[in-house]
């Protein structure tokens, strides 16, 4: 195995908000064995002074970029200062741009790969972290309740209303209620548009014998929730209670089994083998399920290609789903936080 290097570059803002509560789109730190460093513009010194963590430096690069050979001339000061002849860089971040630029003001410097280091260490969350999630959550149930409560007016009132009403009803219901931010943009699909994984919606007016698919997320302090619920119609089909009933049979499973220490394609294979022996195996063509942090879609994951162990006090969603094309698509989704002994469901939603 390769040692460490003396130093990190970090690029990815996610990482960068975790290491030190620093938001701004315009910024990298430098992680050395002694000091942390920030390094950012004029526009945002203010902001990063009233937000980082205690014993980060802030480095003001509003000159250097205007003039390269400043930039270069205290980029290798401290280079020199703290003795780094190797350098930690995020290749699954770093532009090939930036890093040539780097490379070139950091001559004497290897370069070595640190990708994903940062997120496997995001994975365990601390109970701050949990609190905030939580927090997000339930803004997330309290915009869907009134969304749920639109539907069933329109409905009732025989009243237009389409996808896209409802998505942007979700966003500023998300604002009413405390979110900073939409964790993703929310995927409302009526009838037959809900078996597609992740439709973005449309024009669609909703139909007395539509099946309502919603998947939605809130951002609270930075962290994300991430919720899909059915609404049924009326008078659902009995197809539409045959699939909903495997699917909800397929997430319970999962959610009692689920443990610190099964790995994640074994996490997903629970609910996967009883969509399975429902005989609608084809159906379901996405992961069970992924972590949740910083960003909506983080480590671990439950797929059937992640055979790494999930890890106490790691927050990951369970959603399994069958898709149907020309008909219908049922996913429930739900966040839970892994813990020694089984699991403790975030999602206080009504199913």
């Amino acid at each position: 195995m390769p040692k460490k290097p003396s130093a990190s570059l970090i690029t990815n803002k996610s990482n960068i908000a975790y290491l030190s509560n620093f938001t701004g789109s315009s910024g990298f730190m430098l992680l050395t064995r002694s000091k942390s460093y920030l390094f950012t513009d004029s526009r945002y010194i203010l902001r990063a002074k009233n937000s980082i963590k205690k014993g980060i430096e802030i480095v003001d690069t509003s000159k250097m970029w205007r003039n390269p050979k400043e930039l270069k001339k205290g980029w290798q000061s401290i280079l020199k200062k703290h003795r780094i002849t190797t350098l930690g860089i995020e290749e699954s971040d770093l532009t090939v741009l930036k890093m040539k630029k780097f490379k070139k003001i950091s001559p004497k410097v290897k370069f070595q790969d640190i990708s994903f280091s940062i997120e496997k260490t995001r994975e365990i969350k601390e109970k701050n972290e949990i609190k905030l999630i939580r927090k997000s959550q339930k803004i997330n149930e309290k915009v869907f309740s009134t969304i749920k409560k639109i539907v069933q007016t329109s409905r009732k009132n025989k009243k237009k209303i389409t996808e896209l009403n409802l998505a942007w009803k979700i966003k500023e219901l998300g604002n009413k209620y405390g979110a900073e931010d939409m964790s993703f943009d929310p995927i409302v699909a009526f009838g037959t548009n809900s078996a597609i994984v992740h439709h973005a919606p449309s024009n669609k007016v909703l139909k007395k014998t539509d099946i309502i698919l919603i998947d939605m997320g809130m951002k609270y302090q930075g962290y994300c929730s991430d919720m899909s619920r059915m609404i049924l119609p009326e008078n659902p089909s009995k197809k539409h209670l045959e699939v909903y009933g495997v699917v909800l049979k397929a997430q319970t499973e999962a959610i009692k089994q689920i443990k610190a220490g099964i790995s994640g394609k074994k996490a997903d294979a629970i609910s996967r083998n009883i969509i399975k022996e429902a005989g609608y195996g084809d159906y379901y063509n996405h992961a069970g399920g992924h972590g949740i942090g910083l960003d909506v879609h983080e480590s671990p994951s439950l797929s059937e290609n992640y055979s790494k162990k999930l890890k106490t006090s790691s927050i990951v969603t369970v959603e399994p789903g069958i898709y149907i094309p020309g008909e219908f698509g049922v996913r429930i989704e739900d966040m839970i936080l892994i813990k020694e002994k089984g699991v403790k469901n975030l999602t206080k939603m009504s199913k």
